[in-house]
């Protein structure tokens, strides 16, 4: 199989910006409506932190296990991990968190991470 492409990973509409005349510096190009997909309902007030659920969200639909197990091109998998309670704040308001776990998986040539190796 080959690598996860960048629609499958961030959501429809997602691009690799060249650099040109047009665009003056490359970059990745994430829609509002890509993030929208995710459940962002309003990605232009949204926060920073609201972003980057979205984008995990988006990354979780499709790095799974099961594709992880069926693609050797695949080094991630996000999955859900455990919901918890804790309190926070002077009058110890109840919050509750959930996580995603970011798994990642490479040939074993050392102990740092490098994003160049996913």
């Amino acid at each position: 199989m080959a690598e996860p492409t960048l629609v499958q990973v961030f959501g429809t509409g997602t691009v690799r910006l060249a650099n040109a005349a047009a665009a003056p510096s490359a970059g990745l190009f994430i829609p509002d409506s890509a993030l929208q997909g995710a459940g962002l309902a309003t990605p232009s007030t949204a926060t920073a932190e609201g972003h980057l659920v979205a984008i995990a969200v988006n990354a979780k639909n499709y790095l799974t296990q099961t594709n992880f197990d069926a693609n050797i091109d695949q080094s991630l998998i996000v999955a859900d991990g455990f919901s918890s309670f804790t309190t926070r704040g002077t009058d110890s308001t109840a919050y509750r968190q959930d996580q995603l776990t970011l798994s990642l998986a490479k040939i074993d040539t050392g102990s740092t991470i490098d994003p160049d190796n996913y």
